[in-house]
């Protein structure tokens, strides 16, 4: 027997349900929020006072297709649904659906049927995927921005789901919103990648932009900042070029300069040095004629004449 063979079985078996004292309830939350990706958890208890409670019953439906089915003690379920307690049986009162990987196509109403030997009852759930956006990027265009002309900023965030809303703030938190509407795409996985452009005015004077994710409700969950970086003038930029060309003028005639000088000393040094050691002595002529005895003065030892006493 099929899924669908199945649950057409359980609508007739609740039509042509017997009369009996309802002594059981089904307690599910009515709204449930699964994290994309993720394992969700659709939460369903059943109450009761009776202490012989058998469940004969379960049944997972979303839309037209049965996910879970226990009938007659045998469990048919779809790829990635299962009992919460992977060791379930008729006894156990947690009759919850454990989704394993969730994705936006598990959104939607679901219901959980029960029948009991005591009783049965169907309730409702509204099922809700999130998934959260990227932190947004903001891309200049042109990369530095003129006074004198326009620029374009760029936000962009991905990958979240439902769709949100891209909103820009300046540095006094005043919104710029209303130039610049979120274009939102869905990617073949359900999820959506937002971009937004904000033109800047070449009269504008404002040096910090914000741009921001914020949901359906109005929270704002990611933010980026963008601090202007404003080109120099024409003027400054002349200045800049007529500064760096005398440094190149300059730079190399200093360091000519210091080596001339330096050359300039090294040989003086070595003139005055030589001068000392090599200086000659006049007690050689005066020795010659007076019979004074000669003094070498590199040697310093003294040299008489022969005929002298």
């Amino acid at each position: 027997m099929n899924m669908a063979s199945m649950w057409i079985l359980l609508v007739i078996l609740i039509s042509i349900g017997h009369a009996k004292t309802e002594s059981m309830s089904l307690d599910c939350r009515a709204e449930q929020l699964g994290q994309y990706g993720q394992q969700s958890l659709l939460e369903c208890v059943i109450k009761t006072t009776q202490n012989d409670l058998r469940v004969r019953v379960v049944s997972w439906k979303k839309a037209n297709l049965a996910l879970l089915v226990f009938y007659k003690g045998k469990i048919t379920k779809e790829d990635g649904f299962s009992f919460a307690q992977p060791s379930w049986n008729d006894r156990n009162m947690n009759v919850s659906l454990l989704i394993t990987n969730t994705t936006v196509k598990h959104e939607g109403r679901y219901t959980c049927l029960v029948m009991t030997n005591v009783g049965e009852k169907v309730e409702a759930i509204s099922f809700k995927v999130t998934a959260k956006y990227s932190n947004p990027t903001i891309v200049s265009s042109p990369k530095a921005i003129t006074p004198k002309t326009d620029g374009t900023l760029t936000c962009e965030s991905n990958g979240g789901y439902p769709k949100h809303q891209l909103r820009w703030f300046d540095e006094d938190n005043k919104e710029l919103t209303s130039d610049a509407p979120t274009e939102a795409k869905q990617t073949d996985g359900g999820l959506f990648q937002l971009s937004s452009r904000l033109v800047v005015g070449k009269e504008s004077s404002v040096s910090k932009y914000i741009c921001g994710v914020f949901n359906a409700s109005g929270g704002r969950e990611e933010e980026t900042p963008f601090l202007v970086k404003y080109a120099p003038k024409t003027e400054e930029l002349e200045q800049r070029k007529e500064l760096d060309m005398s440094t190149k003028i300059v730079a190399p005639v200093v360091v000519i300069g210091s080596l001339i000088a330096g050359l300039l000393f090294a040989l003086l040094v070595y003139r005055k040095r030589s001068q000392k050691i090599r200086r000659p002595s006049t007690a050689p002529l005066m020795g010659g004629h007076l019979g004074v005895p000669t003094v070498d003065v590199e040697e310093g030892d003294d040299k008489y004449p022969d005929n002298v006493a």
